[in-house]
């Protein structure tokens, strides 16, 4: 497959529902196999990307709301940098400064109109892999419904992500099986995990998103206790941390 060979958009299938137990259990799974992340005394670090394009809209503001849960989920854990990573309309890939709170993050957030564009993943990852090498950085929370670019190129990208020890947590929303597909592979070959998700089930994508910022800031220990604490899906990775 040449670089620049696009994959072609299918119509989707069946929808899908929110993410079921077996998908949920894989992906607490995933976390809780992930390696360990900083140093301690280290802040954690958490790229989350975001595809802004016109598609995108509706659950834009439900993810400003959201983001908020993943810094009041770790404060008590030495803090977690965030940088919000986003695309959309023509060409346009923008990453914030690290913020280490949840207005300044909310600010950034808000201040975004989605607009409409292809899918610009390749950026994201590559980007990622720049901040990597500067200074460790825990994890990648993406959040898509689509992809329009080629797969085998960005399964590289995860790759040599997952080689420098970053995982990319994959947060599908809708039905497209392409796109279902090409986020998987990139959540296994960074050595992260996939997760759909839908409008049924935003209470889910919060929590998850919270664990993984837990994660991200205190390890496997934070995690284990943000479980118990938590309950709901979270609590079943109590039996799965060590």
């Amino acid at each position: 497959m040449t670089a620049d060979k696009k994959v072609p958009t299918t119509p989707p299938t069946a929808p899908l529902a929110s993410s079921s137990s077996a998908e949920v259990d894989a992906f607490l799974r995933k976390i809780a196999q992930a390696p360990a992340i900083h140093k301690p005394g280290e802040c954690g670090r958490l790229i989350f990307a975001m595809d802004a394009t016109a598609s995108r809209e509706p659950s834009w503001d439900r993810a400003c709301h959201i983001q908020g849960e993943m810094f009041k989920e770790t404060t008590a854990l030495g803090g977690l940098e965030i940088q919000l990573v986003y695309y959309r309309g023509f060409g346009e890939c923008k990453a914030s400064p690290w913020v280490a709170n949840s207005n300044d993050l909310l600010k950034r957030m808000t201040a975004v109109m989605c607009l409409a564009g292809h899918t610009q993943i390749g950026k994201v990852l590559k980007h990622a892999l720049k901040e990597a090498k500067k200074r460790k950085v825990g994890a990648l929370v993406f959040v898509g419904d689509s992809i329009e670019e080629d797969i085998d190129r960005l399964g590289h990208l995860a790759g040599e992500l997952g080689l420098l020890g970053l995982p990319c947590f994959m947060f599908h929303e809708g039905p497209d099986p392409l796109a279902r597909m090409a986020f998987q592979q990139m959540a296994r070959l960074s050595g992260g995990a996939y997760c759909p998700f839908d409008a049924n089930s935003a209470q889910q994508l919060r929590d998850l998103l919270s664990a993984v910022a837990v994660y991200a800031a205190g390890g496997r220990k934070a995690l284990a206790d943000y479980g118990d604490r938590k309950g709901g899906v979270v609590r079943q990775l109590t039996h799965q941390v060590k």
